[in-house]
């Protein structure tokens, strides 16, 4: 025997569930999230730690990514000054790692180029303007989230993201078709 309630029941779990589901996945979606610099210098040394062994223009490296020229200037002028690359000014210059990839650990990038790495407003004492952190035990917590998550990085080099073979050749020529559709 069927009663209409239960079918409403059994729709209105569902949809619950579903929900549920849809929530679960944001939960598992990592929150943090780096600066568009940084992500563009990580980029970018991955780009000259596949193409080693040359001088590389900026403009290369603006292209294969769709990235502002202008805006990669400003990257790869604090990759220099943090001796992570070398650049060679003038025509035929360019950019090339000035270490080694395994020399060059991911968390220590990261700290380079996000030097106020603030989750949360209490982390800013300069500004910061909540009422409760002198008894918040949040600040603590995440602060100690955001340690580990930089020593996670700093157990990669860039050397562990640059693996000879299929993908790399598939990195290779996503790169080759931006780069050839920018010059046209």
């Amino acid at each position: 025997m069927h009663v209409i309630g239960d079918e409403v029941n059994e729709e209105v779990c569902a949809k619950a569930a579903r929900a549920a589901g849809d929530l679960a996945q944001y939960r598992e979606t990592p929150a943090m999230q780096l600066t568009q610099f940084t992500d563009y210098a990580l980029r970018t040394l991955l780009y000259l730690g596949v193409h080693s062994g040359r001088l590389v223009p900026i403009a290369e490296v603006s292209a294969a990514y769709g990235i502002s020229n202008h805006h990669l200037v400003k990257v790869a002028s604090l990759l220099v000054r943090a001796g992570y690359v070398q650049a060679t000014r003038g025509r035929g210059g360019g950019m090339q790692l000035a270490q080694p990839p395994g020399a060059l650990r991911l968390g220590a990038v990261v700290r380079t180029c996000e030097p106020h790495m603030n989750l949360v407003e209490c982390f800013d004492r300069g500004h910061n303007t909540c009422p409760i952190v002198a008894v918040c035990e949040l600040a603590g917590v995440l602060a100690a989230a955001q340690e580990e998550f930089l020593e996670r990085l700093d157990g990669y080099s860039l050397a562990d993201l640059l693996h000879p073979g299929p993908k790399q050749e598939r990195l290779t020529q996503i790169w080759r078709r931006k780069v050839a559709a920018a010059q046209t």
